[in-house]
Parts: C-alpha cells; structure tokens; sequence
C-alpha cells in the first residue's frame, strides 16, 4: 500500500505545471527545460530552423531522374555531404534510400526529398533535392515528383550511355517543362566513354555537348560544379508568398504514433502551427500540429513559405485523407485546386491469399496499411473455392508486385500465397441482356470466371504498351526474333550511335508480363534495357480455357489466353498439374479444353496391385482374367471416385513460378 501511495504522489507531482524554481520535480532521466515536458519520440525537441530568411529568389527545387543503377543515390549522397546536411564518413551509401528493400536490392523504390542549405558566391540557397527510383515499374513516383520541381538532374552511365528509362525520364521532364541538367557520372571507370555518351545526347535530346557536366559521384570528383549549375539553370519557382496558401501534397508516409505525414509543395502563402487548413480532395478540415522540412530526417521549422518544400503533420488518421495531388488551403480561404496527377494505372493483376486462413485478419490490417505508404497499389476483395478469402491486387508491373511481396514479409512478417499474374481485358457486349445486366456495353474482365461467352461478345479487347529497347546492334536479330514471338509490331527503329539502336514495338501487355525482361536480358548479355508505356486497347482473338479433371471442369484453373498461345498453355498446365497432384487408385485424365475440344492431355497413372504376382507357370489366359478384373475394378471406381485436388496443389499450379 505504501508503494502504491508514493506511485501515486509521484505521478500528481509530475502532471502539475513545473514551478521554475522547482526542477526537482522532474524524474532524473527527463531534461530539465521546457521541452522536458514533451513527449519524446517526435520531432518536437529538435531546435527549430527559422526558413523566412530564404526568399523566392534564393529557392530551388529539383530531382534527380536516370535508368536504373546509373548512380542517382550516389550522387544524392555527395551532396548531402558537401552541403554539410550529413557527415562525411565511409558509411554513407543509399542515405535516402530508407527500406529494407531498396537496400538489399540496390535499387529506389520510394523517392526521398531532403533540403540542402549551400553558400553560392556568398549567397545562402536552399535546394530541395528529390531522388527517384530508376526502374519503369516506378515512373509514377518519378511523375509525382517533377511535379514539385523546377528542373532536373539527368544523370547518365559514362559506361552504359542512354537507355530506355534514361530516355523515358528526360521526356516525362520535358513535358513538364523543366529546365535540365545533363550529367555524365562514372567517369572514373576503366571502360567510361564520355565523349561517345555526349554525342549520344546531343542526337537523342539535342542538349549542347558543353551543357554535360562530367563527374564521378563515388569520388566526388566536380560534384561542387553540379551544385553551381542548379543554382544558375534551375529558375526559382513561380509563386507569391502574398497570395493566400496553395500546398500541394505530392506524397505520404503513416506513422504509428502521430497519423500521416504528408511532403507538400508550397505554391503560395505559408503555413504554420495552429493554421487550420482544408483538403479540396475530402472537404475535410484539420489543424496544423507540426510543419518542418527534411534534412533528410524531419527537422522542424516555424513555418514554410511558398516555394518551399516540406512536410506537415495535421491530425490526418489515413493517408486517404491525405490523397496525392490534393490541394490544401486555409479555412475560409478556397483556392482553385492545382492540377494533381494522372492516378496510377494497374497492369498486373495478381491474387493474395493468407496461407492459413486463420491469418486473415493479421494480413488484412498488414495490407491496409502498406497500401498507406504505396498508393499506387489498388485492392479489391476476392475469393477462390481453392485458396479461401483474400484480395485482388493490381500492381504498376512485376518488379512493383515483388517488392510489395517482399515488403509485406519484412515490415509486417507476413507469408502469402501470390497468384500468377494476369493483366485485365476488355469486352464488348452484343446482347441486350449482358448490357442490361452489366449496365454498359464494355466490360473489364480481370477474373476468368466472368469471361462472357462468344456468342454474346461483339469482339475481345486485350491492353498493349509501347515498348523501347535499347540494344548494342550485335544483339539486333535476336531481339527481332524474340519481339515477333511475343506477337509484337515494330514501331520504330533509331540508331543512337555506331553501336547502339533503338527499337519501339507495340506489345500485347500479357506478352511481356511475365519472363520478357527476363528473356531480353539473356538474349543480350544483360546490354538491353526495357521500357514500357501505356498504349490503351485492341482487338485480339482471345478465349476461355478450362482445365478438366476425369471430364470435370476445376473452376480455379480456367485461363484466358490468346488463341495463337492457348495449346502452348495448356501443354504447360496439364503438365505442372500431373506433377502437382497426389496419384490415386484409379487413373486420373487431366485435359486442357476450349469449349468442347480437348487441345492437350496428361494421364495420371493410378496405384495398382501386382494381381499376377501369384502366377508362376500355366497359361497366359489366367493371367489375362485376373488384369482384365482388375481393369474393370478400375474402370468402376473411375466412375464413382472423386479427384479432389488437395490445396497445396493448387499452390503450386498457381503461383508464381520464381524459377523459370
């Protein structure tokens, strides 16, 4: 009791005002002062930075863009360290890169901003650095991040020169109308060819060959002449700090203790603690807890002023309300919304589904919130009579998916079932009463099972890309051959110097979904690179296969495919399935169907007994009478046995096969 009694003295004593005079009331290991008194795991004891002495003028914001591996976080890294934002020491290698993910594979999957501050001829700027993921897979990032930009950084391998998302990057930059920076990393490598990789520029981008910057991002050699190139091309951004505020949330992280944080751009006014601010996307109304920016972990300041970027916290409970590509306005001071961004576009569909079903809950909540800090990712709720409950996932592409696969492991310790992915079809309906049913005479087909017959179906519609492969010219014959195999149309065919070209072709996306990034990188020694974008719908022979079972349709294994692929496919199935499925005692036919024809057959032999075993000697006619009974045996039990296919089974049909 007496333990209770001063447990509770001391807690009375520690939620009353602490007297100036009276530090003692404080327990030893909370610091003295008046941020002893704040909860300690936010960023509200850090010292504020005071922003205003950083007008328009002296404000610049850029990313930087490049293909996969051509030395962005490297470059980022070098300079956090020569503007004196981190330290200089050995261990600074992907500092923006923060995921478990990004790290172990070496690529950016989420881009990172961070504030620089940089003395310029005696002039202090601020410079908001963005670093994007290279991979095509994560262009919407990229999208959503010149957004908040004036220009950008286009690093290019002096070793690799251009490749396809080098070139995707530079025209997603153009088309904003950014100013852009031509940077030439790797110049210290043994093979670098510089001056091949400028020429390639000059031709590709019709940037002047003295604009490139040549660098070496490891050694940090001329780092400081990419600095002073920001400052002098990059323009400052167009706003007015007199205008009423204008942010624009251009990203979102959740944090467990104080909601979501959301990156904002400001494209006027300013912003500050205690501000109360709407969302033109929700209509809904909060109050402003906390504004800094991020230097790259999150520094609070006083307030942000247009043209800066930073980011806020405002008592959002998810990152729904905090939409990217909202606009946020003070109350009673409604601005037009700033034009936001194209949502993202699934092309990859896979089912999810717990691997026990007791795990459903876990999972659900796992999902909601990854889904919070990757919002391009689209969820809607499925279930399979095989794999029990779970979601239907659209993903940007395979990479996305894997990443999303691997993160739900790691950050959540979840284990899951992932379907082979599909991609959605088209179909326009003919008769009136799928049109009266559907409601529309177009329908998005992502699930086999709600594939409409062809007698009712004008035409099947099944979604293309636009492809660009850029190849040394040995690799060409193969990569024709390779195209013309997945049923691609060439577009297009540009050399980029003597020894590199550059192809377009229109793919059917399901073509490529799967193993062709795989497949062009074997067939070129890894020298290619691949890039893709959305090329809309045509018109394509497709149709529904079932798979049977002793003549029994398995509803979970019906595939929609192209008519030129489907005996291929079915092949494949049949053969997977006579390996996946336990033997019984009666023979098992396992057949591939379109409508009524079979296109292809495995036969599952059934146990049987040695029923000749006692027959040593005598006539070859007992030994017929006993196989024929046995036959017949055999025969009755085909008719009157089940095959049920057990779920691990299944599991292996349909997942994704991370061997071929």
């Amino acid at each position: 009791m007496a333990l209770a009694g001063r447990t509770a003295m001391w807690w009375a004593r520690l939620r009353s005002p602490c007297p100036a005079a009276a530090p003692l009331c404080l327990p030893p290991w909370l610091p003295a002062g008046p941020v002893a008194c704040e909860r300690l795991y936010s960023s509200r004891g850090k010292e504020k930075i005071d922003t205003s002495m950083y007008s328009i003028e002296r404000i610049r914001n850029f990313s930087i863009i490049a293909h996969v591996d051509h030395g962005k976080s490297t470059l980022a890294d070098r300079l956090l360290e020569m503007t004196g934002t981190i330290a200089k020491t050995d261990r600074n290698k992907q500092v923006l890169d923060k995921l478990q993910v990004e790290r172990e594979r070496g690529i950016t999957v989420k881009a990172q901003s961070a504030s620089l501050f940089y003395n310029h001829e005696g002039v202090n700027y601020l410079l908001n650095l963005i670093d994007t993921p290279g991979h095509v897979d994560f262009s919407y990032e990229v999208s959503r991040s010149l957004s908040a930009c004036q220009g950008v950084i286009l690093v290019v391998d002096a070793n690799e020169g251009i490749q396809a998302q080098t070139v995707a990057n530079f025209y997603l930059a153009f088309e904003a109308q950014l100013a852009i920076i031509p940077v030439i990393n790797k110049i210290d490598l043994k093979n670098a060819d510089p001056e091949r990789v400028e020429k390639q520029i000059e031709k590709l981008f019709d940037i002047p060959i003295d604009e490139c910057v040549r660098i070496s991002a490891k050694q940090g050699t001329n780092v400081e002449k990419v600095l002073q190139k920001v400052i002098e091309k990059i323009p400052p951004p167009q706003c007015n700090p007199a205008d009423p505020l204008k942010a624009l949330v251009f990203d979102s992280t959740f944090d467990h203790y104080r909601g979501v944080i959301a990156n904002v751009a400001l494209f006027g006014g300013e912003i500050q603690k205690g501000h109360k601010i709407v969302s033109a996307h929700t209509k809904k109304r909060y109050e402003v807890n906390e504004v800094g920016i991020l230097t790259p972990n999150e520094q609070p300041t006083h307030k942000l002023y247009a043209g800066q970027v930073g980011y806020l916290i405002a008592g959002m409970k998810e990152v729904t309300e905090a939409q990217i590509g909202d606009t946020l306005f003070l109350y009673k001071q409604p601005v037009e919304p700033l034009s936001g961004f194209k949502s993202a576009k699934p092309m990859v569909f896979a089912g999810m589904y717990p691997v026990d079903q007791t795990e459903y809950n876990n999972l659900k909540s796992a999902l909601e919130r990854l889904t919070l800090n990757d919002s391009s990712v689209t969820v809607h709720r499925d279930s399979s009579l095989a794999l029990g409950a779970g979601w239907r996932l659209g993903f940007l592409g395979l990479l996305h998916m894997e990443v999303f696969n691997q993160r739900l492991e790691q950050e959540y310790n979840m284990s899951v079932i992932l379907t082979a992915p599909t991609v959605p079809y088209k179909a326009i309906l003919s008769s009136a009463k799928l049109i009266k049913e559907y409601g529309k005479a177009e329908i998005t087909i992502i699930n086999p099972a709600q594939f409409p017959d062809k007698l009712s179906v004008s035409e099947y519609l099944e979604p293309t890309v636009l492809g660009t492969i850029v190849t040394p010219h040995e690799y060409i014959g193969k990569i024709i051959a390779l195209c013309q195999d997945r049923r691609a149309v060439q577009k297009d065919m540009l050399y980029i110097d003597e020894s590199r070209v550059m192809l377009k072709y229109l793919f059917p996306l399901n073509e490529i979904v799967v193993d062709f990034y795989d497949a062009l990188k074997s067939l070129s020694s890894g020298y290619a690179s691949f890039d893709y974008e959305d090329s809309g719908y045509q018109a394509a022979d497709l149709i529904k296969m079932d798979i049977l079972l002793n003549g029994n349709p398995v509803e979970e294994l019906a595939t929609i495919v192209h008519n030129d692929k489907a005996y291929a496919t079915g092949k494949f199935l049949c053969e997977r399935l006579k390996d996946a499925i336990p033997r019984q005692l009666f023979e098992i036919a396992i057949q591939a169907a379109i409508g009524k024809k079979i296109i292809a057959r495995e036969t599952l032999k059934a146990y049987r007994k040695n029923v000749v075993a006692k027959c040593y000697g005598g006539d070859i006619t007992r030994r017929m009478k006993l196989l024929k009974r046995q036959a017949e045996g055999k025969k009755l039990m085909r008719k009157i046995g089940n095959v049920e296919v057990p779920r691990d089974a299944f599991i292996r049909v349909l997942k994704r096969q991370t061997d071929k």
